[in-house]
Formats: structure tokens, sequence, C-alpha cells
């Protein structure tokens, strides 16, 4: 199933299922439930369906009494996209989970992989503005995969852990380069943080797309195509071009690790790594700028895609 968060005519965050490309909305798919299931009422809020036990189930049965009642569907390019995940309580992340990605950065592999958090501010929509912040020249794009948590997963095995994941969506895990640390985006006497916060947690640094696609869709551990491009000047450069069969630590090992330590709510965000080809590892480096725009793309899930533009000119400024 391939769940779809937009807006509807009057701005309000809605979420719908996309069938055969087209779009059955929450409003649609309402009259096909009699008992008004739980999960009707959280088809207004984007990843909140998830939290609902027995969510994916009863939806489809819906879905199904839709589609052969004919129910009138509509073009998703007619209603504006919003994040498939929107509050989650957690956003944990990945990093160093692709061979070639920790070999171009010259690291060794390592036994665990780094795990550092986002939060919900960085969270924006396909079509949004990615904002520099003042102080960075060094922004950088890493398109990955996301895993979207559907159960409470607490110290979970690793052969239990995919009973814990409601669906997989794309993201772009933007970057302050030289915030971060690395060596090649620093100007002469210049110093990262030391720490990640501040170069992977700014304003709209995690564009996530509007499609949620549940695992009986895709199979991470099959090959899951990533890729992602710079827009710049209207000429396309590809950047990553990875595939997920490649992961260090697959879906279920990670669920698994971190639900040891970190308890994993329904509607939380996990997210897996990026392949090489990232901007700050090139020679010579290629960072995002304002008037840029990059798209992320996983195969089987969709993309997501947004603009650079520096913080004057931010939408959100002084809101």
């Amino acid at each position: 199933m391939r769940l779809y968060a937009h807006a509807d005519r009057v701005g309000m965050p809605r979420v719908g299922v996309l069938v055969n490309g087209e779009l059955l909305t929450g409003g649609q798919l309402a009259k096909f439930e009699p008992r008004r299931a739980p999960w009707s009422q959280t088809m207004f809020f984007p990843g909140n369906q998830v939290t609902v036990p027995g969510w994916r189930e009863a939806l489809e049965r819906t879905v199904q009494r839709a589609v052969k009642a004919k129910a009138r569907r509509r073009d998703p390019d007619s209603r504006r996209p919003l994040p498939a995940v929107w509050l989650p309580e957690k956003i944990v992340c990945i990093g160093r989970n692709y061979a070639d990605h920790v070999r171009e950065g010259g690291r060794e592999i390592a036994d665990r992989p780094v795990m550092f958090a986002k939060f919900p501010n960085t969270i924006i929509a396909d079509g949004e503005s990615i904002v520099q912040p003042p102080g960075t020249h060094a922004l950088d794009l890493e398109v990955e995969l996301g895993v979207v948590i559907g159960r409470r997963a607490r110290r979970v095995a690793r052969e239990d852990a995919m009973g814990h994941v409601a669906g997989y969506v794309v993201v772009n895990d933007v970057s302050a380069r030289d915030w971060q640390g690395n060596q090649q985006a620093l100007a002469e006497g210049q110093k990262g943080d030391g720490q990640w916060l501040r170069a992977k947690g700014s304003d709209t640094f995690l564009p996530v797309g509007p499609a949620l696609v549940t695992p009986d869709e895709v199979d991470p551990a099959h090959g899951l195509r990533l890729r992602s491009w710079l827009i710049r000047d209207g000429e396309e450069t590809l950047m990553q071009d990875g595939n997920t069969r490649d992961l260090l630590f697959d879906v279920p090992h990670l669920v698994s690790l971190v639900s040891q330590e970190i308890t994993l709510e329904a509607g939380d965000l996990l997210i897996t790594g990026t392949p090489a080809g990232v901007g700050v590892f090139r020679n010579p480096p290629i960072f995002l700028r304002p008037g840029d725009r990059v798209r992320c793309e996983v195969e089987g899930i969709g993309s997501v895609e947004n603009p650079i533009v520096d913080w004057t000119e931010d939408p959100r400024r002084g809101a």
C-alpha cells in the first residue's frame, strides 16, 4: 500500500492512498468504512495513522471496497505534497552505513554504525525550501531510506524487528559540512563544532517525501536504488547512485540495535545512511548554494525535490 500525504483545498493536512498512481483521499475512503475505523480520524494527520493498532489491515479492506465501488480518484499532482511523517517523537539517524561512503571519506568500516539524532524542526515537504543558515558555506545532500516505526520497539530481536516497521519513505539528510568539521569544507584556521547537532539539526535540514510505502510493496534487502541530483543553472548532475542491498547494517539489524537502549515508538523515523557521491568528498568539493535545487529518489518509493535559499530569503523568516 502507498499512502500519500497532502494538503486539501484549504491547506489542511490529509492522507490518502495511491492506487495505480491515482489518489483516493481520506474523505473518499471514509465513505466505505461504515464503522468509522479509528484510522479514519488519523488520516487527517500524516504519520499518525501508523500509531493505531491494526491500521494497515483495516485500511486495506476499506481501499478494496472503494476500488470495487469505483470511488472517485484524483491526480496527486493536483494537491500540495506534505511530509509522509509529520511530527515524529524521535528521528534516529545512522551514519557510515554504506562501505563506498565510508571509503570515500577515508575511514575504516566499523563494527557498529554511527548514530545521531535530528528533530521535527528539520522536516519539510517536497517543494519547500532548504534554508542555508548564516555562518555556513558548505551545505551537502544525502539521499537516504527512511524507516517509519509502526509498533513500539523495545529491545526487540533482529528476527522480530520487521514486525515493528510500518513502511518506508525517501529523505534528504542535509548537512552543513563545515559545522560538521569535515576538513574538505573548512577554510584555513576554521574549526568545526566537534559534534553534529547544528550541522545536521538546523531548520529545514530533513526534506521528507509524501509517500509512505508499506513493506509488502518494497523490500530493501532485495535492493532499492538510491539516487540524488544537483540541479544548477538548468543542468542536472547525478551525485549519488547506490543500492540498499549494500547497507552494512540492514533494516532489521538497525531496528533491533537502536531498540536495545532507545525505545522506538509508533511514528518514529529511523534514517538508514547514505551511499557514496556526496559533495564534500568530491575533488573539488561541490556544495549546495542558493538558487540550486536538489532531488533525492528511492526506487519504488518516490522522490523529494527542494530549492536552496539563503536565510535572508527564508519564507518562514519572522514567523
